[in-house]
C-alpha cells in the first residue's frame, strides 16, 4: 500500500523554499497575504502538499531565492536571533545594507547558534536541509573552540571534559580538550565538540570549577575562520562547502 505524500505547515513550507523565515511567513499568513489554491488562508499550519497546492503571496507567486550560504564572524554582545523580544542587538545588525552584486540579501537563517557572550564562526543559509545536515548531532561536523579560562587547569580537569559529566539528567561531554597555552593566572584551552548542547562548554568548566572568560567558535569541521574580521562576513565557496560536508 502507497503511503500518502507528506503534508507540511504552510509557513514551514515557505521557509523551506527560502522565502522566508518560518516566523516571518506565519505573520504574513496571519495577515491574509497567502493564497493557497486561490483562498486567503490564515492559518499557518494549513496542510500543504509539495506540489499539489498552489501558493500566492500578494496574488504573485513567490520566487524561491538561489540557494546562498556564509560564514560571519559574530561579535560578542549579539543575539543569534532574527528578533529579540528584549530589544536586544542580533546577528542580523551585522549584515544592515549588505548586498552581493548589487543585490541585497535574500533571508537567511543562522545554522546552529552561539549565545551572547561567544564569539567566532556562524554559518548562515536559505536551505534548511543543508542547515540540519550541520547540525546534526549524528552526521554534522565537529565544532571547534577556543576558549580562555580563568585558573590553570590540571590534567584531571582536561581529562573529566572528555570523559564528561551529568548535569540535571543530561549528558556533557567533549570529544577533546587541550591546553593551548597558558600565563600566570589564566589559560586557553582547545575544546572540541561532536554534538550541540545549550551552552555546553560553560556548563562543563563550571562543573569543574572554571570560568570562562571569552569562548570563540574557530572551526567547523575543517572550515577554519581564518582571519575574518569581527562582524564581517562572506560567501562560502564550493571548497568551503565541500569542507563541511
Amino acid at each position: 500500500m502507497n503511503k500518502p505524500p507528506p503534508r507540511h505547515g504552510l509557513a514551514r513550507v515557505l521557509s523551506k523554499q527560502g522565502v522566508c523565515s518560518r516566523s516571518e511567513a506565519a505573520k504574513w499568513i496571519a495577515a491574509g497575504r497567502v493564497s493557497v489554491d486561490g483562498r486567503i488562508v490564515r492559518d499557518p499550519e494549513f496542510p500543504i502538499v509539495q506540489g499539489r497546492h498552489r501558493i500566492h503571496i500578494d496574488g504573485r507567486l513567490p520566487d524561491a531565492a538561489p540557494r546562498l550560504y556564509l560564514m560571519l564572524n559574530k561579535p560578542r554582545g549579539l543575539v543569534t536571533t532574527v528578533q529579540d523580544e528584549r530589544g536586544r542587538d542580533t546577528v542580523y545588525r551585522c549584515f544592515d545594507g549588505a548586498s552581493i552584486d548589487g543585490a541585497p540579501l535574500p533571508w537567511l537563517a543562522p545554522v546552529g547558534r552561539l549565545d551572547k557572550a561567544s564569539e567566532g564562526l556562524l554559518l548562515f543559509c536559505n536551505d534548511p536541509q543543508w542547515a540540519a545536515g550541520i547540525a546534526d548531532p549524528d552526521r554534522g561536523p565537529d565544532k571547534t573552540y577556543h576558549v580562555q579560562i580563568d585558573a590553570i587547569p590540571s590534567a584531571e580537569q582536561l581529562a573529566a571534559l572528555q570523559a564528561g559529566i551529568v548535569e540535571d539528567g543530561e549528558p556533557l561531554r567533549a570529544k577533546s580538550a587541550l591546553l593551548l597555552r597558558s600565563g600566570e593566572k589564566n589559560a586557553w584551552l582547545e575544546i572540541v565538540l561532536d554534538e550541540g548542547r545549550n551552552r555546553q562548554i560553560r556548563r562543563l568548566l563550571a562543573a569543574l570549577d572554571l570560568n570562562v572568560l571569552r569562548l570563540i567558535r574557530v572551526a567547523i569541521g575543517s572550515l577554519a575562520l581564518g582571519d575574518l574580521a569581527k562582524g564581517q562576513w562572506r560567501v562560502l565557496s564550493e571548497e568551503d562547502l565541500r569542507r563541511l560536508q
